[in-house]
């Protein structure tokens, strides 16, 4: 049997910082010797915007905290997107480090931090969706 292989991708949507985040300004995430989420989807998507897709993204970040080789990553993918997991809207960079995503209408995604105009702009874009990231408190 086949399993249904689930999706985290966007497509020609901006997902906004947290409304609840304390961020003023996008804001690279500290490098630790352990790696951080945050630090490898910033590292992932800041150095390749328009690259990589939400499912990507978090799929290699999956695979880096899990030491795969890259000979498991077509087997371990399958897996992996075999049952539902968080898109991005509970990354830390769109909670906690000031940064907006973009999906493009490819479903490729580019960050922007909350200062910039270029974040501003896709707020003000009708031709794209808006979503929020998720809340880190409860209302």
């Amino acid at each position: 049997m086949e399993r249904k292989i689930h999706t985290t991708n966007y497509f020609n949507t901006f997902i906004e910082v947290a409304p609840d985040t304390k961020a003023t300004c996008g804001t690279i995430p500290p490098s630790r010797e352990q790696r951080t989420v945050a630090e490898i989807q910033y590292n992932l998507i800041s150095k390749c915007p328009y690259k990589y897709s939400s499912d990507d993204v978090l799929f290699l970040v999956f695979a880096e905290k899990n030491g795969l080789a890259q000979s498991e990553y077509e087997q371990q993918r399958k897996l992996f997107f075999s049952k539902g997991i968080p898109c991005l809207r509970t990354s830390p960079l769109t909670k906690s480090y000031g940064f907006g995503i973009h999906c493009n209408k490819e479903g490729k995604v580019a960050i922007y931090g909350i200062e910039t105009e270029e974040y501003h702009n896709f707020l003000k874009d009708d031709k794209i969706q808006k979503v929020k990231a998720v809340r880190s408190t409860r209302k």
